[in-house]
């Protein structure tokens, strides 16, 4: 049994990260400084006041919109229920025949009037643009192919406007880096955001070699593309769309899904009929095509990349900036296509596809490139260099920028997609085939095909219910298997085989870590020496450069993918989607930017109704608990029960624990509580918990009787009880996605039924010592228990808050050999971290899984367990 300290009238004190480790000390560069300025560039002393916006106008202003409601009513429409025009039209209908009576009008009339108004935001608007390309080089006499003849129509937004719009929104004010700098706790060098990294700092070094740039912000351009499908049954609805970002935001605010990446772009997909599909002219031409659009887009910002220009930045000062092409975000295919390397040829080195994993010829560098160029005829580049030497990368255009230096590390293709999916989990599968045959190995695959499905639920993590058996596989799907795949295959194949699944996944886990040092960084580098020494049975440069690569991962655009792409196209009529497309996005980044200023005046602090609420003078007269219910009912205190977690934004703290809003029963007797749950020591356990967190004599001194001793007074307590379904943790996992502070919450659930099936009991970590917040201890510094009961109830004027739980303990005081995993097994318990996961140690394979078992159950269908470190980042970061 548990409960929150600062529910026992005990003051819980502050939990800042930062007091857990060492204090950081930043080095910020000494040149590139990012001095204030006024609009017209002239220095100002750095106390000077901020500049008012233009939108700083009275409190009720709520332009373009005529009120609150408007602007909500026009959100919640548009861009969180993506009501299509026909159903807003039947809604404000229905509204107006509402208010008739009333002589009153809605707040819109029908859609268009809705649209008129949106599109007349200022904030956030950046016009589409486009132009058009085509072939101009030889053709033949007769019979041209179309790929000749067409023209390409690139759509695309302003880069320097939409990078206007980066720096100066204010909502990534505390999460925005102004200069390029090291950091370091101790003695230890430190890499986490963007700017923190050697590269961001050795631009800086190389832009301050020219005096007029003394003083100067430097804004490195991320850019990101990735070609995505909207419709498998149609066809023909392939999109190819260009994201950018700056380095300056903070790596968890551009995973945050708050406008950190925005859409610049279309590419150009050219179509052949097949038998020009491999035509050495098409193929050319494709590669040509994509460099010479990038080229195109940013060649009007090529001037402020050598001199800078005044810009308003997050902080509503004045600076100058000055870009530069930084780090691209790709799939491997794109990858070669950047670097005018020959697919199967790394992009980064000169090593030859044979010799991948022995040998390294070296890092590609940009000298070296162009001297092969001007010595080697085009056939020697592709067979002894891998490269493409009729192809002019679009970096070639622009000043500082090397392609081979900006490719940005994919933990999602290079990593989870590619090792993990592709290559580990087929080569098990393969090794199964050959050492067992196909039919033998058909079963062990069912088997662990059970195994995986039969795993506890848990926060995020994607169920399979029919196992891994299915032919369309995500990243999302990838990342799923990964966290339960360990455990389901052990027992079947060699240890070897387990522990190179291990260190590939504690790789990974790393390599996702929010930060970096240079324990980190060796850490990695042993786990990727174990997975090489283990591999054979089959028969971190990046880093330093662009720090830690969760804000690089290609996740950022294949998530991007969702509201920039997906959604837009299936609002849209289908025809001639594209300018449809562009409108939607248009309109979403102008609801956006208004949502950001009217937050950044004040103006959305509480609900529409609640501000509505405060304008009524009678309903601020009310005073009784009963109107006070009312008021919290309709300004949105309810409890989204359905939900397991969230991103939340927020200062940084370690933990913090509490019920959920909703209770399930209220006022019900101990009893009542211990017949329900089938928990008969349910008073005895309650007298133990209440003897050692309150002083007796306090007890004895408030109670009505005056027993013989503190036992007996203790026994008196028989105050109902109020059950609740669920707790919310909440945690610092800058590592996860999460919100701008690092920030995330989950919810903890002890309910007899869930989702109209069998009830969810989940399992927590507990702290060994409340006290003691540091994580650094691993493992040994927790408990694992398991929920059977949420409670709370008031003694002496307090309120606590508690937990019934069924204790697990360690088998070893080491995890397992093979997978990493501590083992435990089950007793009783104290004070709750965050949900734990626990998968059942399967046996071997001549084990059978228990007949009818399902997720639900699993917990009480075994015996012994595995907590899982890889259910999440944060997880792995402290159960080690």
């Amino acid at each position: 049994m548990a409960a929150n300290e600062d529910e026992l009238g005990v003051q819980q004190q502050d939990d800042p990260v930062s007091s857990l480790h060492p204090v950081l000390n930043c080095e910020y560069h000494p040149i590139l400084t990012s001095d204030i300025c006024d609009k017209h560039g002239a220095d100002l002393h750095e106390n000077a006041i901020p500049h008012r916006r233009k939108t700083d106008l009275g409190p009720d202003d709520w332009s373009p919109y005529s009120s609150r409601l408007e602007f909500e009513l026009a959100d919640f429409l548009y861009r969180r229920n993506q009501m299509s025009a026909g159903d807003i039209n039947i809604l404000l209908g229905l509204w107006a025949s509402s208010l008739a009576p009333h002589d009153t009008p809605p707040p819109f009339l029908d859609h268009k009037e809705l649209y008129k108004v949106i599109d007349r935001t200022k904030l956030g608007d950046v016009n589409w643009d486009s132009f058009l390309l085509h072939y101009n080089g030889e053709r033949p006499d007769e019979n041209v192919p179309t790929w000749m003849t067409a023209q390409y129509d690139i759509w695309f937004c302003s880069p320097r406007y939409l990078l206007h719009n980066l720096i100066s929104n204010p909502d990534f004010k505390d999460e925005f880096d102004y200069v390029p700098y090291r950091s370091y706790r101790g003695n230890s060098r430190e890499y986490c955001d963007f700017m923190s990294g050697n590269w961001a700092w050795k631009q800086a070094d190389e832009i301050s070699e020219d005096e007029d740039t003394h003083g100067a912000m430097f804004v490195p351009i991320i850019l990101g593309s990735d070609k995505t499908t909207v419709s498998v049954a149609t066809g023909n609805n392939e999109y190819w769309p260009i994201y950018m970002s700056i380095g300056n935001i903070h790596n968890n605010t551009r995973r945050a899904h708050r406008n950190g990446v925005v859409l610049l772009g279309f590419h150009a997909i050219p179509k052949s009929e097949k038998q020009d599909a491999d035509c050495p002219k098409f193929r050319k031409f494709r590669r040509q095509l994509f460099h010479t659009m990038l080229a195109k887009i940013f060649e009007p910002l090529k001037p402020q990349m050598s001199k800078p220009e005044v810009v308003r930045c997050a902080d509503d000062h004045y600076r100058r900036v000055i870009y530069g092409i930084g780090p691209y975000i790709a799939d491997y295919p794109e990858q070669s296509l950047l670097c005018a390397t020959v697919q199967g040829w790394c992009p980064k080195c000169t090593t030859p596809p044979a010799d991948l994993g022995r040998d390294v010829h070296g890092l590609r560098h940009l000298q070296h490139t162009v001297t092969l160029l001007e010595e080697l005829q085009l056939g020697e580049l592709w067979d002894e260099y891998g490269l493409v030497g009729d192809i002019i990368p679009f970096t070639e255009d622009f000043p500082r920028a090397n392609i081979y230096e900006l490719i940005a590390p994919d933990i999602l293709h290079q990593l989870i997609k590619g090792t993990f999916k592709d290559h580990i989990v087929t080569w098990i599968q393969q090794y199964l085939v050959n050492e067992h045959g196909d039919k033998q190995a058909g079963k062990i695959l069912d088997n662990i095909d059970q195994r995986i499905a039969i795993v506890p639920p848990f926060l995020g993590l994607r169920r399979f219910p029919e196992g891994q058996g299915f032919k369309q596989w995500t990243g999302d799907d990838s990342k799923a298997l990964m966290k339960v795949y360990l455990p389901a295959i052990k027992g079947y194949v060699p240890s070897k085989m387990v522990c190179t699944l291990r260190a590939l996944l504690e790789f990974i886990y790393l390599a996702r870590r929010n930060n970096h040092t240079a324990q980190t960084l060796e850490e990695m580098k042993d786990a990727l020496c174990r997975f090489q020494m283990y591999r054979s049975i089959f028969v971190s440069t990046a880093i330093k450069a662009f720090g830690a690569p969760n804000g690089l991962c290609s996740s950022l655009t294949e998530l991007k993918h969702i509201k920039a792409i997906k959604e837009p196209w299936r609002r849209s009529n289908h025809y001639n989607a594209l300018k449809q497309m562009l409108i939607t996005n248009q309109r979403l980044d102008k609801l956006a930017a208004s949502r950001v200023d009217f937050f950044r005046r004040g103006r959305l602090t509480e609900t529409c109704v609640s501000g509505a609420v405060k304008q009524l003078e009678f309903l601020l007269a009310m005073k009784t608990s009963d109107a006070q219910s009312e008021v919290d009912l309709i300004t949105g205190k309810d409890d989204d029960s359905d939900s397991d977690g969230a991103e939340i934004s927020g200062p940084k703290k370690l933990a913090h624990i509490c019920m959920a809003k909703d209770f399930s029963y209220s006022r019900i007797s101990v009893d009542q509580v211990s017949r329900k749950i089938d928990e008969p020591e349910l008073q005895e356990l309650l007298t133990t918990f209440l003897s050692e967190h309150i002083n007796p004599n306090t007890i004895l001194s408030d109670c009505m009787q005056t027993p013989t001793n503190t036992t007996s007074a203790l026994l008196l307590f028989h105050q109902p009880i109020t059950i609740y379904s669920s707790a919310v943790a909440t945690f610092y996992a800058p590592s996860d996605i999460c919100g701008t502070g690092g920030m995330q919450s989950e919810r903890i659930r002890a309910i007899p039924t869930w989702r109209g099936g069998p009830g969810r009991y989940d399992c927590v970590l507990i702290r060994n010592d409340y006290d003691q917040m540091d994580t650094t201890g691993g493992f040994r510094s927790y408990s694992v228990g398991h929920v059977r009961l949420f409670f709370s109830f008031t003694l002496l004027r307090t309120q606590f808050s508690c937990a019934l739980i069924h204790d697990y303990f360690p088998v070893d005081d080491h995890p397992d050999e093979n997978t990493g995993m501590w083992i435990v097994q089950l007793i009783l318990l104290h004070s709750i971290l965050r949900a734990a996961h626990l998968i059942p140690v399967f046996g071997y394979e001549e084990a059978l899984l228990p007949k009818k078992c399902i997720p639900e159950r699993s917990l009480d269908d075994f015996d012994l367990f595995y907590v899982n470190k890889f259910v999440d980042h944060h997880a792995y970061e402290v159960l080690f």
